[in-house]
């Protein structure tokens, strides 16, 4: 009898076991822990495909691949609408739009927010910022956008598994290049905002390096003098350059004027 009764608690116990471990390692926040499937969140590396979607924005619905075409993208996120940092932040992305046009980018913003919330902003950013913000925002209020991106603090994730609720969006870059790479990210926490001359110095980088297959310095601009990798040697850059325009510092550190 005690057998029986040993064996029938070891069988509930078991069972609840099991129950309980599927419910805790089948939830989204444990599976971001994991190698997840395409469908779920994937991992961003720099030289990953970066994931497609489909969102309404303040242009319309669009599907993310299709938007970008055959140009470079960046998009950036906001933790919502109305919030003082990021006002200031797509105000100066906006003034920058000509800018990042001349480089074949095409911007697109995020916030957590509907797209009705969305156009009443924009305003309220163009009326601040003295701009006229043409860019799309894409309406991320159910965040699957910001998860498909881990857009998303690892504190809001321990207080999603402790307490519900919704996760607050972080402030992320990522720039896509044509053949839709993630080649650059950024993450930045809710409280600081972003440098828009570095976004676009990073393009110049990136444009640069691969169309002349070099390396970029240290805070280098357009027009400063680049590197030449170290598997191309100081006579074969000195034919693809020219003589005059390659200096040698040491072996492995020889610059360029391109």
């Amino acid at each position: 009898m005690a057998a029986s009764l040993t064996r029938s608690a070891l069988r509930i116990s078991l069972t609840s076991t099991r129950s309980s471990f599927a419910a805790r390692h089948t939830s989204p926040v444990f599976r971001r822990f994991l190698a997840t499937s395409r469908g779920e969140q994937p991992r961003l590396r720099i030289g990953s495909e970066a994931p497609n979607f489909q969102a309404k924005t303040t242009a319309g619905d669009i599907d993310f691949h299709k938007f970008l075409g055959n140009q470079w993208g960046i998009l950036f996120s906001h933790p919502a609408d109305f919030t003082p940092v990021c006002t200031t932040e797509l105000g100066a992305f906006s003034r920058l739009a000509e800018e990042f046009e001349k480089r074949n980018v095409k911007m697109i913003g995020l916030s957590a927010n509907d797209v009705g919330s969305h156009d009443k902003w924009v305003q309220d950013i163009n009326e601040v910022s003295n701009t006229n913000l043409k860019f799309p925002m894409i309406a991320d209020a159910d965040r699957n956008v910001a998860w498909l991106y881990d857009m998303i603090s690892e504190g809001d994730l321990e207080k999603l598994a402790k307490e519900g609720g919704v996760a607050f969006t972080i402030r992320s870059v990522f720039i896509i290049d044509p053949a839709k790479k993630i080649r650059l990210t950024m993450m930045y926490p809710a409280s600081t905002g972003r440098n828009t001359s570095e976004v676009l110095r990073v393009i110049d980088a990136l444009q640069t390096a691969d169309k002349k297959g070099i390396a970029t310095p240290i805070n280098w601009q357009v027009g400063q003098d680049v590197i030449v990798p170290v598997p191309v040697s100081t006579e074969d850059a000195k034919k693809k350059f020219g003589a005059d325009n390659v200096r040698e510092v040491k072996p492995y550190l020889r610059f360029a004027k391109v």
